[in-house]
């Protein structure tokens, strides 16, 4: 996948996580972030990065993006590897 796909795969990821009420303050709690911060932060692919982290952390999250999005339940894996940085495992 291109960089340029990954983003866009990204942002759709960002806006189904709004999309899902109690998700979304999942998101801004462990990001640390508020919805201008997100707003601000959109374009950026470091922060993308962090987005696709968020979603792969429940199957049920990547499921439900997925079955919603028609997308292959690994294209948020193909994605975050093609961000850069998102190929770096983090063991925190």
């Amino acid at each position: 996948m291109q960089q340029e796909a990954a983003e866009a795969l990204a942002l759709e990821a960002l806006g189904w996580i709004a999309s899902q009420e109690d998700l979304m303050g999942v998101f801004l709690g462990a990001t640390g972030s508020d919805v201008a911060t997100v707003r601000a932060q959109a374009q950026d692919p470091q922060f993308l990065v962090s987005v696709l982290d968020f979603l792969l952390m429940d199957d049920a999250w990547v499921i439900g993006f997925c079955d919603a999005q028609g997308r292959a339940y690994d294209a948020p894996m193909r994605a975050l590897a093609a961000l850069p940085g998102g190929a770096q495992m983090h063991w925190t």
